[in-house]
């Protein structure tokens, strides 16, 4: 036997064992039988190698893959807590949003989660601990840029680099039909294509439509009903009112000072020494310092700034650790200019 009826041969098997809808199954039967048809027709090679991409990608989506949901309140709070300090409100929602869950099983009628806030105020870490919580897998579809529609539903067949859409590739990736999937900042996609990535979303956001969403490189109705969407924005102006009639936005607050020095001592700080190898032992911080680490460049409503500064000093301490110039550092107000650039 060949290696290409070998290849042939495997996915067969494998299309039995996913079994697929009893038409998209005969489709790709079909096409199977048509590559051992075509074998030594040295000018159907490209032909050849797309039917053997299309029948991969059918074989490998999770056609009937579901993980077991786990909703139990109080592990969902526990993991918030676990994650993210404060932010009570949003937590609040987000439970009764699970609790809505639990009593609505059969039906996965919760409305879709917004979260709508600035830059590193959590919005994709909560998505995460949802997923988490619920024992789900995560997956990201990232919007900023975007600027085709032909990104979330993929490109035809006919053309020969086409590829599957975004949603339908993180469904692969999550490797389950129910995953947590985050629909991330949906108000930066690209103003001349704005519509038609909106029109998308509408039929992903809604029930009735996305029982059957059919992607155009797998040209074949997928139910994504049991996937749990979350989306998030900067702000929703630029977000098209269809959408928005779907979505029930949450506003995240900013943190105040006070807030960024805990999250920056029991969260930032701790995890990444710990990426970065270091000890309490290797690095310590006075006190008396924390106001001015937490707002170097001025106001911040997230924490992305502090993220940075945290990062610059742990990369510092490690260098100068690993060259032989001490094993540990206190960084106080007279050292400060020597860890921290922006000072």
């Amino acid at each position: 036997m060949s290696k290409l009826t070998d290849e042939v041969e495997s996915l067969r098997k494998k299309i039995t064992e996913v079994k697929l809808p009893h038409d998209l199954k005969l489709r790709v039967e079909g096409n199977l039988d048509e590559i051992i048809r075509l074998e030594h027709d040295i000018s159907s090679r490209v032909h050849i190698e797309q039917i053997l991409r299309y029948a991969e990608w059918v074989g490998a989506l999770p056609w009937n893959t579901i993980t077991q949901d786990v909703l139990d309140l109080t592990k969902a709070r526990e993991v918030l807590n676990k994650h993210h300090y404060g932010l009570e409100p949003v937590k609040d929602r987000i439970l009764e949003y699970l609790a809505i869950l639990t009593l609505n099983k059969e039906h996965h009628r919760a409305p879709i989660l917004c979260l709508v806030g600035l830059v590193g105020t959590g919005k994709t870490t909560l998505a995460k601990s949802i997923a988490e919580a619920m024992g789900r897998r995560f997956v990201r579809v990232p919007f900023g840029g975007m600027s085709d529609a032909l990104d979330l539903r993929g490109q035809s067949r006919v053309r020969p680099d086409a590829q599957i859409g975004l949603i339908l590739k993180g469904l692969r990736f999550a490797g389950s039909r129910n995953p947590v999937m985050l629909l991330d900042e949906i108000d930066r996609v690209a103003e001349g294509t704005r519509g038609d990535i909106m029109g998308v979303l509408v039929e992903l956001l809604d029930p009735e439509q996305n029982v059957a969403f059919t992607d155009h490189y797998l040209d074949f109705p997928f139910d994504l009903s049991d996937v749990l969407f979350i989306a998030t924005a900067n702000n929703t102006t630029n977000i098209a009112t269809a959408v928005l009639d779907r979505l029930e936005p949450i506003q995240m607050p900013s943190y105040s000072d006070e807030e960024k020095i805990k999250i920056a001592k029991d969260y930032v700080l701790p995890q990444l020494m710990a990426e970065s190898g270091l000890t309490k032992e290797n690095l310590t911080i006075d006190e008396a310092l924390w106001p001015k680490l937490v707002r170097p460049l001025g106001y911040d409503a997230g924490i992305r700034s502090l993220e940075r500064t945290m990062n610059a000093l742990c990369r510092k301490v490690a260098r100068m650790i690993v060259e032989g110039k001490g094993k540990s550092y206190h960084i106080r107000q007279e050292n400060m200019k020597e860890f921290i650039e922006t000072y």
